[in-house]
């Protein structure tokens, strides 16, 4: 079997290193110091500032969301459930704007369109699909245009530049996940980083209850930090972090390749480096993807249908300023085998036996 999946086994030998170095420190939790060590150690190979962990993706898309006065959003229905889910929970007003029909990202024409029709999110939740950049010139653009603030969802996207930046930079927060299935991972574990260094000290404070040490309880928090355990999985994994990311972009330029004259693909942004977190494709319709999806599992091969349906069409009790592309998208899009043990010859197989079938 070609699995769809399979996540970075961290190295046992390095990891039981630091486990008993834990236990002799007698520190799990609570901001100890290995959860400093990979702080410092991300944002060095990240090039970013004001990185804060979390416990898991969705706990750093909710403190994102405190952090910087989110009270209602408006969002992509073209991602993963929790993208919004996370703010529906908290009872957040949420809002829908398609996505453009090429790149899968939310379409800054759409929000355009949104806030002429009356919307009046004042956060904007984007999901850089795939490890695809939105437009975020163009979505930055539209925030001073109607006064609301980004937070964008890069937990596909970890080590994506757009040029020489890192695309965590823009917008006023970006939202890591560090789950297992992630490119980079601390078995659950997320991260933030924003842009202002206010909003990244209360972002630390709301995930430790609301407690500013030396000065109590000044706000309103949960528990959202990251232990140690998860720490040492991250510091150990991150030693490898090159070698995963080299090795996926190559394959997902491999799969492009032989992929190009027989499937569409998502139009990647131009300034974009790869990094195979995911190998999209767009079939031509429902039925296709569904002989398609059943010719590879025949094959010994997984896929998966991701993401579907479009959210809009689950929550239905929120705003939708449009949401056709993302229907589109969503009824035929299919996720071919894509991770760090896979090989060139897999991939070769999979594009045999995809051309055969269609």
């Amino acid at each position: 079997m070609i699995a769809l999946n399979s996540p970075v086994k961290p190295n046992l030998k390095k990891l039981a290193n630091l486990l008993e170095q834990i236990n002799e420190n007698g520190w799990y939790t609570n901001f100890g110091p290995l959860h400093q060590e990979l702080t410092e150690k991300l944002e060095d190979y990240l090039g970013v500032k004001n990185l804060l962990l979390t416990n898991n993706g969705t706990s750093a898309l909710q403190v994102a969301a405190h952090a910087i006065g989110s009270n209602s959003i408006l969002s992509t229905p073209f991602s993963f459930v929790a993208t919004v889910s996370a703010f529906k929970w908290q009872k957040d007003e949420l809002a829908f704007a398609d996505v453009d029909k090429q790149s899968l990202n939310l379409s800054p024409e759409s929000v355009r369109l949104a806030y002429r029709k009356g919307c009046k999110a004042d956060t904007l939740v984007a999901t850089h699909v795939y490890g695809n950049p939105c437009d975020v010139e163009a979505l930055d653009k539209l925030s001073e245009e109607n006064n609301f603030q980004i937070i964008y969802d890069a937990a596909h996207a970890f080590g994506i530049k757009l040029g020489n930046d890192s695309v965590l930079k823009y917008g006023d927060a970006s939202t890591l996940s560090f789950h297992a299935t992630k490119i980079f991972h601390t078995v659950e574990g997320g991260a933030i980083v924003f842009k202002d260094r206010s909003n990244f000290e209360k972002a630390e404070e709301i995930i430790n209850f609301g407690i500013r040490p030396g000065r109590g309880v000044v706000d309103v928090g949960i528990n959202a930090k990251m232990n140690e355990y998860q720490a040492a999985v991250g510091l150990v994994n991150l030693e490898e972090i090159d070698n995963i990311l080299s090795h996926r972009a190559e394959l997902f330029h491999m799969y492009c390749e032989g992929l190009k004259d027989i499937v569409d693909l998502p139009l990647w942004h131009p300034e974009a480096n790869a990094n195979g977190a995911y190998m999209p494709i767009l079939l031509q319709s429902k039925e296709e993807l569904s002989v398609v999806t059943k010719g590879l599992l025949e094959r010994n091969i997984q896929s998966r249908h991701y993401f579907e349906p479009s959210l809009d069409k689950i929550f239905v009790d929120s705003h939708n300023y449009g949401s056709k592309n993302s229907t589109s998208a969503s009824e035929r899009i299919l996720c071919l085998p894509m991770h760090a043990h896979l090989q060139k010859v897999d991939i070769k197989k999979v594009l045999l036996e995809l051309r055969d079938i269609l």
